[in-house]
This record gives structure tokens, C-alpha cells and sequence, in this order.
């Protein structure tokens, strides 16, 4: 492996396969699950990073599998949570130090059922409303949160 200037940039470059070998983002998922009062339902995390912190429940995609399928797979495992794909929040970039960016779509989930306990990555599970929100791990998160509240006319703080 040597760097080479490929299509504009410095690219890592086999030289013996003859082909650049890109570095993409690493692609992840997360859902806002809000009830009909508009509260979320948030899991604590208990990995790092940011163990002890509040997030949205998500994780990364695995192979075979679509966005939508890793977000409800995700939902499930972290909240024992099932529910149906609304719309698409959006999607953001973010920095991350063990993946260098992580690829984050964020969707919206308002159809759901199941009995919510804290799973997988999860050391407890809550559902909040915009005037009583823990800090949030993750700028992502935050970011599909405030999404979710601005199409719903509702003043987060």
C-alpha cells in the first residue's frame, strides 16, 4: 500500500491489485420513537462512548440488510419495541473517533408496540417529553430530535 493523488485527493493505493482502496463512512441508523403525546422513548447507553448518556435507540447496519431494517432490528434489540417506519428524519455525517465518520439516518417511528425494557446496549430505558429531555449523546440525535418537534410545533429548550 502506498498514497497516491487519485480524483483529486491522497487515496491509499494497492499496488499490487492496482486500485484505490476507499475509506467510506461507516453507516448507522437510529429512531424516534414518539408516543401519541409527542414524547420520546430514550435508552441509556451502557458502551462507550458516551456510557451513561441518553440517546435515541440505533446502531450500525449489517450487511444484507436495508436502513429501515437495521433501525427496527436496532429498536428492537435496545427497547423491545416494534413499530413501523414513518418517514425519514434525515441523514448526517458525524465524526467519530473509532470510525472517523459514521453515516446516520434517522427515522421516525409513531405506530409501535411491545412492553419497553432496556436491551442489548441499553442499562435503562425512558420516555420524555421536550420540557423534561436528559443531555443527549450524540449530535445526530439531537439534531433528528429537533426535526421531529419542529414538524410537530413543539418549542424544545
Amino acid at each position: 500500500m502506498i498514497d497516491k493523488h487519485i480524483e483529486g485527493r491522497i487515496r491509499r493505493y494497492c499496488n499490487k491489485c492496482m486500485e484505490p482502496m476507499y475509506e467510506n463512512p461507516v453507516p448507522a441508523t437510529c429512531v424516534v420513537v414518539a408516543d401519541k403525546h409527542n414524547n420520546i422513548w430514550l435508552v441509556k447507553r451502557s458502551v462507550e462512548p458516551k456510557v451513561g448518556f441518553w440517546c435515541l435507540p440505533g446502531g450500525f447496519m449489517e450487511l444484507g440488510e436495508t436502513p429501515e431494517q437495521a433501525a427496527l432490528r436496532e429498536l428492537k434489540e435496545e427497547t423491545n419495541i416494534t413499530g413501523k417506519i414513518e418517514l425519514l428524519l434525515g441523514i448526517s455525517a458525524n465524526p467519530s473517533p473509532t470510525y472517523r465518520t459514521v453515516l446516520m439516518g434517522g427515522y421516525l417511528v409513531r405506530n409501535f408496540s411491545g412492553d419497553p425494557m432496556a436491551g442489548d446496549d441499553a442499562s435503562d430505558i425512558g420516555c420524555f417529553g421536550p420540557d423534561d429531555f436528559p443531555e443527549i449523546a450524540f449530535e445526530s440525535h439531537r439534531q433528528f430530535i429537533r426535526i421531529f418537534y419542529s414538524a410537530y410545533a413543539v418549542d424544545l429548550k
